[in-house]
């Protein structure tokens, strides 16, 4: 793994030319981010992640953790938090950013014996499931690490404006596999990184898995562009 998101987050951070990364997915065209955006403060983020934050108590996992925006933030609040990525780079940008406590880890090898009250997954959250098939393996994990009365804030949105509708208003999805189901491929410096797969969930579907896998399902917040927070707790 090239780990270019990882390594834009790190050129950003050590000032070294870092550049726009170039995402794409199997239903949109190349799109340019900036990765300025992934340093973010509080004022600049999203309703539904200034949601998420404002909700996260007690003892805090952050899941995907990137260049450590939503960590440094809860850290300042006083909040005791633990932030995970699988990318080394970025890990390496958040301590240099000054997260105390972050390491390179997939959520899948943490250890259970530690709980938390707060496991956030946050920019997407549910895009680490990858597939459809893979909910439920990442959903009794998460469920495992959850303290008796904890919650999973996710966030995620419903990809079905990105489909043409028919003369009766029925999207035009595809007949194979679920219309969240993406591949992405990230283009950064020339390089380019192997394509993984990446899921977006609409909300029923998020709590029909929370459901079948002994978890609550409650819609804290939506905005106007199908994105939505969820917060799942222990039934």
């Amino acid at each position: 793994m090239k780990d270019l998101f990882g390594k834009a987050i790190l050129d950003y951070q050590t000032n070294n030319s870092p550049e726009d990364l170039i995402t794409e997915t199997s239903i949109s065209e190349p799109d340019e981010m900036s990765v300025a955006y992934l340093f973010r403060d509080f004022k600049a983020m999203p309703k539904l992640e200034q949601k998420a934050l404002q909700l996260a108590k007690g003892k805090i996992l952050d899941v995907g953790c990137g260049a450590g925006s939503h960590a440094l933030y809860l850290q300042e609040k006083g909040l005791d938090v633990t932030a995970i990525d699988i990318s080394e780079n970025a890990i390496k940008a958040c301590k240099l950013r000054g997260v105390q406590n972050c390491k390179v880890s997939n959520v899948l090898d943490l250890d259970v014996s530690e709980k938390f009250e707060t496991i956030l997954l946050l920019m997407n959250g549910t895009g680490i499931f990858g597939t459809l098939k893979e909910i439920s393996r990442h959903l009794q994990k998460l469920k495992a690490l959850l303290a008796e009365n904890g919650q999973i804030l996710i966030d995620s949105s419903d990809l079905i404006y990105m489909y043409d509708q028919d003369e009766d208003g029925a999207y035009e999805v595809p007949a194979t596999g679920y219309y969240g189901e993406l591949t992405f491929t990230v283009h950064y410096k020339g390089e380019t990184e192997d394509t993984f797969p990446w899921l977006y969930l609409d909300y029923n579907t998020l709590q029909n898995a929370a459901h079948a896998n002994g978890l609550s399902c409650e819609l804290v917040l939506e905005d106007e562009h199908f994105d939505y927070l969820a917060k799942l707790t222990l039934l």
